[in-house]
């Protein structure tokens, strides 16, 4: 087995180390340049960016007994031509850093869909190389857990920097929000999302809510405030 990512983005660096540290070789090359000339490989992995992705595939020319993954939550199987009839998508499920490498896939879960038996044989049997979380899907269910992982991740890491620019005109560092933050992220591992709310929005305390836009220190934060109270509210009413 052999893999080339073509990217080099924070999916593309974890991917090359999960596969390398299972003895698979597995080389990053850029997306920007020398895709006319690619190193042979069994499996072409593109890790780049949703808007870049046709371009690139199209600049990948004369690997038609290869297998073409990329590796979006968005983007159809459909962007691998006719010129590329062993395609599919590789999904890992997880937020990844490049300054952040995980030294432990086995537990990432990687959404996959490919065409035909062979196809889907030889995708799965490569997710199963770095982990035992391997689920085959369809793009109607893997652009939702796209959405939901933004919900989950983006918008939560979001909530952390709001967090953060609050207790920078205090005294307080922001680890002293990291056992809050952990036992958060712990309860739903038994308890489903909606029983494991708490806070003022949960129990409609009116007073503490109106106090704490009054503290806030713009429009623009009192308005989220207000927005994910409305919310909480309306699970609860």
């Amino acid at each position: 087995m052999n893999i080339v990512i073509i990217g080099k983005g924070n999916v593309a660096t974890n991917l090359q180390y999960a596969f390398s540290k299972k003895g698979i070789a597995c080389q990053m090359v850029s997306s920007r340049d020398g895709l006319d000339q690619l190193p042979t490989a069994n499996v072409y992995i593109y890790s780049v960016r949703d808007e870049a992705l046709a371009e690139v595939v199209g600049k990948v020319q004369g690997k038609e007994r290869a297998l073409h993954l990329h590796t979006s939550g968005s983007m159809p199987m459909s962007v691998f031509g006719a010129d590329k009839p062993h395609a599919g998508v590789f999904y890992p499920f997880q937020t990844f850093s490049k300054t952040h490498i995980i030294e432990d896939f086995s537990t990432i879960p990687v959404f996959f869909e490919a065409k035909g038996i062979d196809d889907i044989s030889a995708v799965y049997s490569l997710a199963l190389s770095i982990t035992s979380h391997v689920y085959e899907t369809t793009q109607h269910d893997r652009e939702r857990l796209h959405v939901a992982g933004v919900y989950a991740c983006n918008f939560t890491n979001l909530m952390y920097t709001l967090a953060a620019e609050l207790l920078s005109t205090t005294h307080i560092p922001f680890k002293a929000l990291l056992p809050l933050i952990d036992e958060t992220a712990a309860k739903i591992h038994t308890l489903s999302p909606h029983d494991a709310q708490t806070g003022p929005a949960r129990r409609a305390d009116q007073g503490v809510m109106k106090h704490h836009t009054e503290l806030l220190p713009n429009d623009e934060l009192k308005e989220i405030y207000k927005l994910l109270s409305d919310q909480i509210q309306k699970r609860f009413s």
